[in-house]
């Protein structure tokens, strides 16, 4: 069954088929018109007391598509680095534990861009992709404007030195090598959507 699920800071929305009674919503919508929704996206954008909404209905395609117009799309990739030593490569920004990442270029494929990123803002190289992991959605405001970012993940490996230089211009304060114990208990300092990335990719291993 296709579920998405779209962050707000550390509130989300999700969109299903059918109602989700697998866990708990602060709201649970049925889709009937494209306005309705719109006001509900802005309503909630609005109203931080309210945590989560699923939104259903049963073409999940039709509802995935029209619930992105509302939004500028923007398109980022990056990646959880795998020593070969077991521990995994994070940054420090805005003082949250997150993964580096950045902006698709154009005419740049996501796994080449993820590549980029984690070169750019840890210094290291020679690391290279393993295999894909499922994409994050998370949605920001700049000068008035909404955007919807997905975010391409990729499980990377890597032998070399557990070298760490944070790109300062970029906002990066630290960069550290945690292991999976570690991770586990830095959940509170972690975006919810990173979290996502970190349960099936590390925790579960």
């Amino acid at each position: 069954m296709d579920i998405y699920k779209v962050n707000f800071e550390n509130r989300f929305i999700v969109l299903s088929p059918e109602p989700d009674r697998l866990q708990k919503y602060g709201l649970f919508h049925k889709f009937n018109d494209t306005s309705e929704l719109y006001k509900l996206i802005s309503d909630f954008q609005e109203d931080k007391k309210i945590s989560s909404i699923n939104i259903y209905g049963p073409d999940i395609k039709h509802l995935w598509k029209i619930f992105r117009i509302y939004f500028n799309e923007v398109e980022a990739a990056g990646g959880l680095v795998r020593h070969t030593g077991g521990r995994y490569l994070f940054i420090e920004k805005k003082g949250k534990l997150d993964l580096p990442k950045g902006h698709v270029e154009p005419g740049e494929e996501a796994d080449e861009c993820a590549l980029r990123e984690v070169s750019e803002e840890c210094g290291i190289t020679g690391h290279f992709i393993i295999r894909p992991i499922a994409p994050t959605y998370h949605t920001y405001t700049w000068e008035k404007i909404s955007y919807l970012k997905k975010t391409s993940w990729f499980l990377m490996g890597y032998d070399g030195n557990m070298i760490i230089e944070p790109q300062t211009d970029e906002g990066i304060t630290n960069v550290e090598w945690l292991h999976p114990d570690e991770i586990s208990r830095m959940k509170n300092d972690a975006w919810l959507s990173l979290m996502e990335v970190i349960n099936s990719s590390v925790l579960k291993e």
